[in-house]
């Protein structure tokens, strides 16, 4: 089932359609053109470009010039896809400008709304969410920055985060900090810093094997106002979560891209190379790999658009189905990957060539928001919880 099979669902309507069809064609034509050498640089000439091409108007909504009231999902996992499928480099920069700033448009206040959504919106600011720190990554209760009182008016926050994208050239990083109101997750907080706010310093630039801008950031006394929090104090927690319930199935979607290219290239080989006198697609062998490579992209397509779309009918959490989607779409996307870089040789671990690329690219998201071990847990705590609240409901049907 190709994109275009998929859109042909029930979970898409006509103006999702479209949007791909524009966003394919744009990418088509102008992300081969864009720098790739310099990855700060190369970073930078993509938001722009998606900024100017009206893209990131996806990312914001239609109160600050969006293109939906609140943020469609199903249109976020589209964006991933079709962005991932070309250029690696790409879904990043475009994910990070939401990933950045859905914590503003979920939680801030007119002001926080207006100073930072236009901007990221444009293509002119970089945006950064500034959650994991070295000894807290998975366990966000672990969070050990700390945002103290400064008198009535702001707060100083003093700590470390590390694997932050966007690290060393966003614009604003939106930063969970423990401000005390209770043990554990319950007492965190959220705030927007701008990136030249005395006190923050870019303390590591860290190299990963798919190269993408990150950091590991310091912050030392970092004066912050209090009205650039998020929500109410101690909702940093929900704040975090409620922006991940988003952003977790278009993880999923970026992981779908990466496997529709790696199952492209396959059968492109498959049908091109000679072994054995006989096109390479004719040992059954090869046919097992292509079936079973079709069959998880599609099945990792049904799960990450069942996500979204339960989501953009209004569902206030969707943790098992972003959950699964998102545990199922990468861990799928691995297999699918590795069996192109097997089909093709040695030329499958050759730099320059695709598939070696996408082999780079898919391994971290086995990792970001939320590893594959965290996804299980979860799916299996909602299904647990869901029995629970059955058998509770059992005895008092009885008694009535």
């Amino acid at each position: 089932m190709s994109l275009e099979a998929t859109l042909a669902l029930p979970f898409f309507d006509d103006g999702h359609r479209r949007f791909a069809e524009e966003l394919a064609r744009w990418a088509d034509a102008t992300l081969p053109a864009l720098p790739h050498d310099d990855v700060d640089a190369a970073c930078r000439a993509r938001v722009k470009a998606l900024g100017e091409a009206g893209f990131l108007r996806t990312v914001v909504p239609a109160a600050h010039g969006g293109m939906h009231p609140r943020l469609d999902v199903r249109t976020l996992c589209l964006a991933r896809e079709i962005l991932a499928f070309r250029d690696g480099l790409s879904d990043f920069s475009f994910a990070m400008q939401g990933l950045g700033t859905a914590s503003i448009s979920l939680f801030g206040s007119d002001d926080l709304k207006q100073r930072y959504l236009p901007p990221v919106r444009d293509g002119k600011a970089i945006a950064a969410f500034a959650l994991s720190e070295p000894e807290a990554g998975s366990d966000v209760s672990a969070l050990a920055t700390i945002a103290k009182a400064d008198g009535a008016t702001h707060v100083r926050l003093d700590g470390e985060k590390t694997w932050i994208s966007n690290g060393g050239i966003a614009d604003h990083y939106v930063v969970f900090a423990r401000t005390g109101e209770a043990p554990g997750a319950r007492g965190l907080s959220a705030f927007v810093v701008d990136a030249a706010a005395p006190g923050l310093s870019v303390a590591e630039r860290i190299e990963v094997i798919a190269p993408h801008p990150l950091a590991r950031l310091r912050f030392d006394g970092v004066r912050v106002p209090v009205a650039d929090r998020l929500g109410k104090s101690g909702e940093g927690f929900k704040v975090a979560m409620a922006t991940l319930d988003i952003f977790r199935s278009t993880v999923g979607a970026a992981a779908l891209g990466f496997a529709r290219r790696a199952l492209h290239e396959t059968v492109v080989r498959a049908t091109s190379r000679k072994l054995f006198g006989a096109p390479l697609g004719d040992l059954q062998m090869t046919q097992a790999v292509i079936a079973d490579s079709a069959t998880e992209v599609d099945a990792a397509a049904l799960l990450v658009y069942r996500a979204a779309w339960i989501k953009d009918q209004g569902a206030e959490r969707v943790t098992s189905e972003a959950a699964m989607a998102k545990m199922y779409a990468t861990e799928a996307a691995q297999r699918v990957i590795d069996r192109a870089v097997q089909l093709f040789g040695g030329q499958g671990v050759t730099k320059g060539v695709k598939v070696e690329e996408l082999y780079r690219e898919i391994r971290a998201l086995r990792i970001y928001e939320g590893a594959t071990e965290v996804q299980k847990i979860v799916i299996a705590r909602e299904a647990l919880k869901v029995q629970t609240a059955k058998t509770a409901a059992k005895p008092a049907q009885a008694a009535e």
